[in-house]
This record gives structure tokens, sequence and C-alpha cells, in this order.
């Protein structure tokens, strides 16, 4: 099959370039060229910026293809260029959103059919993302167009452009620092590992049940705060110096009654986005980067937050191959392969003042 991924040289989109090109796929990717990546063997790379769409025209206007997976749209426009460019031409296509679309719930697992949050509390890029999806249900309704969403969730695994989720916690273990741990630990979560959710992708493709659906992608484990901390430790033969947070702090954290330290918002705040940070969001964005944790709006600190992918093993029979601690120990893998362990330094002056802050409270 002729695959078109946009993107395809960072985390999600090159686990899905190599997992296409091992399976024999003919895989062609579309980027600026700026980002360097080790490409399998065959890869075709065309260069573009997918916000000059002149040039997006010019360079896909003649390419044929069979399908489209694409894991860099983030806009509105981004969406609709596509439609344009390959309505009628394609046999399929899949857009990568997130799970950040969804409203919190006490009911799990959350489930396709669930509520998604549109109000205040969306950040930017979960509303453009639900945007994105707007046009392509309308699409598929009014015109046939062959489209499937996948909504990826806290993407796990080597090469992670968000540093601040599994190479923290691996820098803390290896600085021998204390680990905070929300209240008392026992909230429940997940992640998805990024190799088993290229292979979902891959998966997907081309097959008429998935076409005008929405397919919620992560993790076959649910694990407590705690249980992450102890798993990391065991994999890095490693103890870990606990350091559980009161609840009564975690609630003056959560709605901003402390304040961050501005070095820690400049290297750590969520940039996907254009808007300038709320303080109080952006306490709570360092507060899910304690112990890895979806979005705050739909994660409140101590309530469980876990999803369903039993949809997808229903229509296209994928089954998550990972579980959490082989998770953990491929990246760590990874991790200590690299120069890492000694190069990547973190701002922990935020973790440094809520240590300081539950010390004076006990």
């Amino acid at each position: 099959m002729r695959v078109l991924v946009m993107g395809g040289t960072q985390f999600n989109g090159l686990a899905l370039v190599r997992e296409l090109a091992r399976t024999g796929h003919d895989v062609t990717i579309v980027n600026r060229g700026k980002s360097e990546a080790v490409l399998p063997s065959g890869v075709r790379r065309l260069i573009a910026d997918r916000t000059d769409h002149d040039q997006m025209r010019q360079v896909l206007g003649g390419e044929p293809f069979d399908a489209v997976v694409d894991v860099s749209a983030y806009l509105p426009a981004d969406v609709a260029l596509m439609v344009e460019l390959f309505k009628g031409k394609i046999a399929h296509y899949v857009f990568v959103s997130s799970t950040v679309i969804y409203d919190a719930s006490d009911l799990l697992p959350i489930t396709e059919d669930h509520p998604v949050d549109r109000s205040p509390n969306q950040n930017e890029y979960g509303r453009n993302k639900l945007l994105c999806e707007d046009i392509l249900f309308r699409e598929h309704r009014e015109n046939g167009f062959p489209c499937s969403v996948v909504a990826l969730s806290m993407v796990f695994g080597p090469n992670n452009i968000l540093p601040d989720r599994e190479q923290r916690m691996f820098q803390r273990f290896i600085q021998g620092r204390e680990i905070l741990i929300p209240g008392d630990g026992t909230t429940l979560q997940q992640i998805g590992q990024v190799d088993d959710q290229a292979r979902a992708l891959r998966m997907v493709l081309c097959q008429p049940v998935t076409f005008g659906q929405r397919y919620t992608l992560t993790g076959k484990d649910y694990f407590s705060q705690e249980g992450y901390v102890d798993v990391f430790s065991e994999v890095l033969g490693k103890p870990a110096q606990k350091c559980f947070i009161p609840p009564a702090l975690m609630e003056d954290l959560w709605h901003g009654r402390v304040e961050v330290p501005i070095s820690q918002v400049k290297s750590s705040a969520d940039t996907r986005g254009t808007e300038k940070p709320d303080p109080i969001l952006v306490n709570r964005f360092m507060l899910t980067m304690l112990v890895q944790q979806i979005a705050p709006h739909i994660h409140y600190w101590n309530k469980n937050a876990v999803f369903s992918v039993d949809k997808l093993r229903r229509h296209v029979g994928w089954e998550p191959e990972y579980s959490f601690r082989g998770a953990v120990e491929h990246c760590w893998e990874w991790y200590r392969g690299s120069d890492r362990p000694e190069t990547q330094h973190f701002d922990f002056a935020f973790e440094d003042e809520l240590i300081r802050r539950v010390r004076e409270r006990s």
C-alpha cells in the first residue's frame, strides 16, 4: 500500500513510519525537513511546510497515494487542506487526535461515546483537535470522505518529544531525588506505548469498518501513581525516595495558591498552543508532570482517569503487546543507551519548592 505520513520524523510519526516499512508498505513522508531522523530504507521524504498551502498543493498535487495518516495536523486549516487535496483520490485518511478532547467522568473507563469538552476548561490544543474532527466527520456524513479519527493518550516510549514525562522520572532516580506523589498515591491512570500505537494505526488503514469512526488508543494496564513510581524503581534498580503531598496542600497547589518559579514555567509549560498561560493552569500542568498524568480538565489530581480500547479491539483485532512494566523497560534501555543520562538537564525548582512546603506542613 502507498501510504503518506504527514510528519514522520518524530516520536509517534517515526514509530509509525518504521512500522509501515517493516510490514512492507511503500511509505512517503512530508514535513518541513527540519528534524533529523534515521528512516528505514526506501522511505521517501518530501519537503513542504503544511502552513504554506500553495507549497503543499504543488508538492502533493500530483502524488498518488492509497492512504494518508496525519500525525502532525493541529489546526482546522491543516485538515481542510487535506480534504481538498485528497477527496476522491485516496482510500483512507486517518487523523491522529488526542484524548484531551474528552470531558471528565467518574464513570470509567472513558469510551468513544463519552461527551467531549468544549467548555472554557478545554485547552487550545484540545479545542483545535475537536474542530479538526468536526470537519472530517461532516465530510464523511455529507460526501462519504473515507476518514477515521484515532485519539492517542499519554504516549510513552523512546524519542518522546515531551521529555517532562518518563525522561524526567529517569533523571529523578539517576540524581537520587525525592519523588513527589500527590495525596496517598492511589489515583489510577494509564499510558500507551508508542510502538503499540503505531501498530494500531497501521491496522486501521483501509478498513471500511473504521470509516467515520473515532477510536481511543492507549495501553492495556491501569496503575496507581505510587505504582508508576514503584515500577520505575524496580526497572532501574534504585530505591524510590517518596514524598507524598498532603491532600490539603494539593488543593492549594491545584487552585494556584503556590507560586510557580518562572524559569520552570518557561522550560516546561505546554507550548503546543499559542495562548498566554493562565497561572493556575500552569500550576496544574506542572502537577501533572510529577507522576505523568493526562490533562487537568480531565484528570483532577485525585480522580481516576482511564480509557477503553475495546472498540479498536472489536473493529480491527488490535491488542496491545506492552505491559506498563515492559514499556518502562523498553524505554529505559533506549534512554541509558543514549547520552541523555549524563547530558539531559531539568529545572527542578518547582519540585524543590513543593518538597520544602511538604516538610513545612509535616
